[in-house]
Parts: structure tokens; sequence; C-alpha cells
């Protein structure tokens, strides 16, 4: 095969407390990526989309991304890379990741899939350490494998998947942006042990909850007390959502990855939906565009369509 067309999801990272461990990968939006090998080596990207991101390699996602998977391949094929990216830059939906991690899936398909999941969460965090200078895996690990996945450890690296009940997950998308870099900077450097004891029982809370199907404790567990308080005034609107979301029926939410996405988990559809006009309703009040989306768990990860 000398071509592949890939759908990378969108992904929530932290799940409310569970920073940099935690990710959620869902059905909307999606990026989609098509991938040709070259006879001759190096890479060559286009966009076909209004982003502006730049197509040199070295500094694009998906070129990082694809030059650290590069390094373990002998006699290495060049690659021609198109994308069209649907998951806005900034959004705190897994922008960076989708792209990262979209790359080293068709590569390695079109390499007669030689490298594990686990290479290729490796080979895509590379990308995201471009984008915001770290090697985390919160979005990358949900993106490649589907579902929910904790990260148990980054070095070595160790993902394990968690099986989660149907949830829907309603997101609005404020047309402003928050750098990933940028939300890292105001976070506090040290944690009062008390707040570090409730957030670890907020997230062994919620894992338990998902892997349960409690619907009660998840909701119960999806509070943070660590990183919440600080990033949610960079997001206008976020407390008044998040309040009148709750008394509507949301299971509960928070702060999509960086933000300044905000998600919420129902149980049920017309929940979900009700949700969407909430979060409409105050951002027409607020006079700031936005876009959203009512959509569900994406089990599957990337997938390769062709």
């Amino acid at each position: 095969m000398k071509s592949v067309k890939v759908l990378a999801p969108a992904t929530i990272a932290n799940l409310v407390c569970g920073f940099d461990i935690l990710g959620l990968a869902i059905n909307n939006p999606k990026d989609i990526m098509e991938v040709s090998l070259k006879d001759e080596p190096g890479i060559i990207i286009h966009h076909k989309d209004e982003h502006d991101l730049p197509t040199e390699p070295s500094r694009n996602v998906a070129g990082v991304a694809l030059m650290s998977m590069l390094e373990e391949v002998k006699d290495a094929p060049g690659f021609e890379i198109t994308i069209d990216k649907r998951i806005k830059p900034g959004s705190g939906l897994g922008s960076s990741a989708a792209s990262a991690a979209g790359i080293v899936v068709a590569a390695n398909h079109l390499l007669e899939n030689r490298f594990s999941k686990d290479d290729l969460v490796r080979f895509a965090m590379a990308g995201e350490k471009l984008a915001s200078g770290v090697k985390h895996a919160d979005n990358i690990a949900p993106c490649i494998l589907g579902g929910v996945t904790l990260i148990r450890c980054i070095f070595p690296l160790d993902i394990v998947k968690l099986t989660a009940p149907p949830m829907y997950v309603t997101v609005v998308h404020p047309q402003i942006e928050v750098k990933t870099s940028d939300a890292r900077q105001i976070l506090r450097k040290e944690v009062q042990l008390k707040n570090a004891i409730k957030q670890w029982g907020n997230i062994a809370g919620l894992v338990a909850g998902l892997m349960k199907n409690d619907y009660e404790l998840i909701g119960r567990s999806l509070e943070d007390v660590i990183i919440e308080p600080v990033r949610s005034i960079l997001i206008p609107g976020f407390d008044l959502i998040k309040k009148r979301c709750k008394e509507a029926g949301a299971l509960g939410g928070g702060i999509s990855g960086s933000g300044p996405s905000i998600f919420m988990l129902s149980k049920e559809e017309s929940v979900a939906r009700q949700l969407e006009n909430i979060m409409t309703e105050i951002y027409l009040q607020l006079g700031i565009d936005f876009k959203t989306y009512v959509t569900t768990v994406n089990y599957e990860g990337v997938q390769v369509v062709s």
C-alpha cells in the first residue's frame, strides 16, 4: 500500500482531576490526514485548512513525530502528508496530539505495522514536546488507543486502557486561545498535602467509577482542587457554565486540557442537548463567539479508513 487516509479524534485531557495522567477520546471533531510513501527520502507536509501551521517538518508537530519514528527505521522511505485540521489549534481538544498520533498511526500502517501502540505513543510524544515544551501523553494515548486511558508513568512509559460506560460529551469551545505552555506557567509549583489527598481520592474514585459503570461515582469524582481553580480564571463564563450544567443533570465536567474548551459528561443524550443550550445561552450573553459539539466517547482511536 502506497497511501492511506486516517481520522484522528479530538481528546479531552485530565478529565478534571487527572492532570497529565487521564484522557478521553471523543467522536467529534476529527482531523483528516492523507499520507503517501515517496521513493526518495524526506518529509513533505501540506495543509488543507486555514490555520497557517508550519510545513517545515522540524517545526510541525506531525513532522517531528514522524521524524522520531523514522529514527528507528532503517532505509526509511519518504512521506508526503496532507492535513485537513478540523480540531482547532489552541482549543484544548488535543489538536497537536491528533496531528502527532494521526501521522504515526498512518506511517506505521504503511510500514506494515512494525511498531506497537506503546511505540506509537512514544513517537507521538515528541510532537507534543514541540507543541507544549513537555512530553505528555494524556492526549496522545486516548487518541491512539481510544476510550479512556491512564498514564501510570511516562519514563518508562506505562499506559493502562480503562473501560468506560457509554457517555455523552457536550463541549463548548469559546473562540479564544489558551496556549498549553502559557496555561502551565500559571500553575502553582507546590500543593498542600490536604489538597493532594483529596485529589488522589477523586482520581481513584473516577477510575473505579469508569470501570464499574457507576455513573454516580463518576460524577462525585469529577472534582479538581488543584489545577482548575487556577486555570479557570482564563476562561470567561466557566463557573456559571459548570454550575448551571450540574443543576441541569450533568454528571460533571470542567476544563478540557488546558482550555479554553469546557466539557460536560452526561448519561443521556437529552441532558447533553440541554447542556449545549445552556452553554450557548451563556456565551451569547457574554458576546463571545463559540462552537459547540454534542458527541460520544470514541472507543477506537485513530481510524484507518482507506
